[in-house]
């Protein structure tokens, strides 16, 4: 097959009602310097992009949100391709990071029947859960950010992704229009220049720390030692293909092998199969952004707190079993909102 470098322009469609806002804020929180970029300085026109890997080759995609006239949103994403036979590819994973094809009815319905939540569900109908583009890539980061905050996480990740993923250099193509707005997306898609590492390249790049050594303070990956061990085991597991994380996978076989791994808990368990699988039952015990929606929901009572709040939510979730993941994505949104006015405390062990 012949490879020539390609750029193409194509609508994502998105089933309707669709919480743009919501999603491209979770990946922009998340963005990794070098992987990924967000502009979310425009509501109406919300901007992600990342690097991938394709069956051709290198790749970078660009993913904008409009805001329409017709009150919905209209997702158009930019691809630079080694070939054009990976627009397919390349469109499939953009649909599944996205959620595209999320059906929200359903769920909007049965979490609007608590009085609590029905706020939640009218300001923010069509909530989708965040996917990935790789399902290594999103244990990797699970582990990486289980017990540190969002923040934490992004730098340890930025500096993983520096030291072991391949770099990526777009190419030379010229350009389709000289608009101000397509200058900002220019801007947005140079400034990422890595992969992120596969877990092979983890697993064979990432010293293991030594005990009674000093590590090394230029080490890619700077957690405790467990932590460090504890990814690069998963990694060869996952490499090798010991342990096996795909879309298909059976949810509770996923969930009995991620929990027989070391310092992989329940939290991490649930977090995958929601990312993963899209899960949409997913609860994520002991997460203290999901105490702190429940609290500004009027959920939880001033008086319950540590162990005792996180016992008495989950007992609350479960009357929103089977669409617990689409609570837990109101909490946090909920929580966020509170974050950013100050009124909250940053939060830690949320969603990596």
């Amino acid at each position: 097959m012949d490879v020539c470098p390609v750029e193409l322009e194509v609508e994502v469609p998105v089933t309707a009602p669709y919480d743009a806002p919501g999603i491209f804020r979770f990946l922009a929180a998340r963005a990794i310097t070098g992987v990924e970029a967000a502009d979310l300085t425009r509501p109406e026109d919300l901007r992600y992009a990342r690097t991938l890997t394709l069956p051709s080759g290198p790749a970078a995609v660009l993913v904008s949100a409009t805001w329409t006239r017709n009150r919905s949103w209209i997702l158009r994403a930019r691809l630079h391709l080694a070939s054009a036979a990976d627009q397919g590819p390349a469109l499939a994973v953009l649909r599944t990071l996205f959620d595209a094809d999320g059906e929200p009815v359903e769920a909007d319905g049965l979490l609007a029947a608590d009085p609590a939540l029905a706020p939640l569900v009218r300001r923010t109908p069509g909530i989708r859960i965040p996917r990935t583009v790789d399902p290594h890539e999103l244990v990797v980061r699970a582990l990486v950010g289980q017990q540190i905050s969002v923040a934490a996480a992004r730098t340890h990740l930025g500096r993983l992704a520096g030291a072991l993923g391949a770099p990526y250099a777009p190419p030379r193509l010229p350009p389709m229009h000289q608009s101000g707005e397509r200058q900002d997306e220019d801007s947005l898609l140079a400034s990422l220049h890595r992969h992120f590492p596969t877990a092979a390249q983890i697993a064979s790049g990432m010293p293991e720390p030594i005990p009674g050594e000093r590590p090394d303070p230029e080490r890619p990956l700077r957690l405790p030692g467990q932590a460090v061990r504890a990814v690069v085991g998963t990694c060869r597991a996952l490499a090798d293909g010991e342990l096996a994380v795909h879309a298909e996978a059976e949810p509770e076989a996923l969930r009995r092998a991620l929990l027989a791994r070391p310092r992989i808990g329940p939290w991490t368990a649930a977090y995958v199969a929601m990312r993963v699988l899209r899960d949409p039952d997913a609860w994520l015990d002991e997460d203290v952004a999901l105490v702190a929606g429940a609290r500004a929901a009027g959920l939880l009572t001033p008086d319950l707190t540590g162990a005792a709040a996180h016992k008495a939510l989950a007992l609350r979730a479960a009357d929103w079993s089977p669409v617990r993941s689409s609570a837990a994505l109101h909490l946090w949104q909920l929580a966020g909102r509170r974050a950013t006015m100050g009124r909250d405390a940053r939060p830690r062990r949320s969603a990596p």
